[in-house]
């Protein structure tokens, strides 16, 4: 193997444990789950709140979010981040997909602050 893959391979005391443990009949190769290892359990409440805090006001920090929910910072940056899918432009918080809402308020206020030229 090392001849193949050079120092990108595994070590031979890595590649007995690997033999090892697939003749002992384990076959998957992921992590299993450890004890003590958090577990992240979002409900549609803390969901809801979480958005709605994010429309009051658009800078709110995810501390901010965390604290208002009681949730950790780690929970509340994944509610954020991978769940509502919103990310930071500037100082604001922006869905990465626009709702028909979210364009309809977008649309308003470029109506609103738009100046005409001379």
């Amino acid at each position: 193997m090392k001849v193949q893959y050079d120092d990108a391979g595994l070590s031979l005391q890595q590649e007995y444990e690997w033999t090892r443990k697939f003749m002992d009949g384990i076959s998957s190769v992921t992590d299993s789950p450890r004890p003590g290892q958090a577990h992240r359990v979002v409900t549609s409440e803390a969901i809801a709140a979480v958005e709605a805090i994010m429309k009051e006001n658009r800078r709110v920090t995810v501390n901010e979010i965390a604290a208002h929910t009681g949730k950790s910072n780690g929970s509340a940056h994944h509610t954020v981040h991978d769940i509502l899918q919103f990310h930071t432009v500037s100082p604001r918080w922006v869905p990465r997909q626009l709702t028909a809402e979210w364009k309809n308020d977008v649309q308003t206020n470029v109506r609103v602050w738009a100046v005409p030229r001379l």
